[in-house]
C-alpha cells in the first residue's frame, strides 16, 4: 500500500510538472519560421554576404514579428544547379516555410520551386530568377540594364575606341546570359569599338579557374584593350591580373572588399557594386511579410539600384561593407 501511495504521488508530481511546463511554454513560446537560403555556391563571397544578411534580417525582422527565424543555408560548395533543386525539394519536404534561391540555371530550378510552391512553401527568387517559375518576387538587379552600364562605363575609360572582350562565367545562368545580352546591345553605340571574335569567354566560377580564363584569353589576343567581367569572379583572390595597371582597363561586377583592392592598385578603373548583402536580408524581409503578414510586395520584380565604385567613393563604399560585417557579427 505505501509502494502505491509513493508510487501515486510521483505520478502526480511528474504530471503536475509536465503541465507547469506546458504553461511556461505556452506564455513564453515564441513561434518558429524555418527559411531556407540557398545560394549558387558557397565559394562564392556574394553568396557568403547574402547570408550574412539574411542572418540579420532574421533577428532584426524576427524581433520586430514576435517570430523566431531559422536560417537554413542549403548552399552548394560549387555551383551545382541540380543539387539546388534537391535542396529546394529538401527544404519544402522538410516544412521550411520560405525559401529563397539564386538560380544557377532557370530550367532545372522552375520544376522543384513549383512543386515547394504546390506544397505551400513560399519562393521567392534572388540575384538570378526564374521567372517562369511559382516564385512569387524576385530581389536583385535588372541584369539587362546592369550589362548596359557595365559596357558603357568600359566605353568611357576606353574613349569609345579599341577592342573589349567579355568574362562571361555560367553559360546557363540566366542573370548572367541578360548581361552579356545588355552589353553587347550597349556594344552597338560605339562604332570605333568592337567585340573580339568569338570574345565572350564562359568558365567555371571560380577564382582561380576565372583567373586563368582571363590570363590565357588576353595573351592569345593581346590586341584586347578592354575587359567587361559580367561578374568579379577573379578579383576575389589577390594578383590575378598579371598586366600593368591601366594598361588593359577592366570595368567588373559588384564591388566587394577583395575587389576594392585592384581599384586602388589601378588595374581595374570602375566597379558596379551589386547589394549582396541586401540579396538575403530583403529576400528575408519580403518572405516573412508573406508568410506572418500575407503581405506581397507591389511589384513582382524588386530593383537593386547598382552603384559605381572608383577611386573617388571607394572609402565610402568600403565603410559600408564594415557596417554590414559588424551588424552579422552583433547578430551571429
Amino acid at each position: 500500500m505505501r509502494h502505491r501511495l509513493v508510487f501515486l504521488i510521483c505520478l502526480f508530481i511528474i504530471n503536475y510538472g509536465q503541465n507547469y511546463a506546458q504553461d511556461v511554454n505556452k506564455k513564453g513560446d515564441t513561434k518558429k519560421i524555418t527559411l531556407g537560403i540557398i545560394g549558387k555556391s558557397q565559394s562564392n563571397p556574394v553568396f557568403i554576404a547574402a547570408y550574412a544578411g539574411a542572418r540579420v534580417a532574421a533577428k532584426e525582422i524576427g524581433a520586430k514579428y514576435g517570430v523566431e527565424v531559422i536560417i537554413d543555408w542549403q548552399t552548394p560548395k560549387t555551383e551545382n544547379p541540380k543539387e539546388q533543386a534537391q535542396a529546394v525539394d529538401q527544404l519544402s519536404r522538410s516544412g521550411a516555410a520560405g525559401i529563397a534561391v539564386a538560380c544557377s540555371d532557370a530550367n532545372i530550378l522552375t520544376p522543384a520551386i513549383n512543386n515547394a510552391v504546390d506544397h505551400g512553401t513560399q519562393v521567392v527568387c534572388f540575384d538570378a530568377d526564374a521567372p517562369k517559375s511559382k516564385r512569387f518576387a524576385y530581389y536583385g538587379s535588372d541584369n539587362t540594364e546592369f550589362g548596359r552600364i557595365l559596357m558603357k562605363e568600359l566605353a568611357q575609360v576606353m574613349n569609345e575606341n579599341g577592342t573589349v572582350a567579355i568574362l562571361g562565367g555560367n553559360k546557363n545562368a540566366q542573370n548572367l546570359q541578360k548581361r552579356i545580352q545588355g552589353a553587347l546591345e550597349e556594344l552597338k553605340k560605339y562604332p570605333s569599338m568592337k567585340l573580339l571574335p568569338n570574345g565572350v569567354f564562359y568558365h567555371d566560377e571560380l577564382p582561380e579557374k576565372t583567373s586563368e580564363t582571363v590570363v590565357r584569353a588576353q595573351k592569345a589576343n593581346p590586341q584586347i584593350g578592354g575587359w567587361v567581367f559580367i561578374g568579379g569572379w577573379s578579383l576575389y583572390i589577390q594578383n590575378t591580373i598579371k598586366w600593368k595597371p591601366g594598361k588593359v582597363k577592366i570595368v567588373a561586377a559588384d564591388a566587394l572588399p577583395s575587389e576594392l583592392e585592384y581599384i586602388m592598385s589601378g588595374h581595374v578603373q570602375v566597379l558596379i557594386a551589386q547589394g549582396c548583402f541586401s540579396w538575403g536580408y530583403k529576400s528575408v524581409e519580403i518572405l516573412l511579410n508573406k508568410i506572418v503578414k500575407n503581405q506581397i510586395p507591389a511589384e513582382e520584380m524588386i530593383v537593386d539600384q547598382p552603384t559605381r565604385v572608383t577611386k573617388e567613393n571607394l572609402d565610402e563604399w568600403s565603410f559600408n561593407w564594415k557596417k554590414w560585417l559588424l551588424k552579422e557579427a552583433v547578430n551571429r
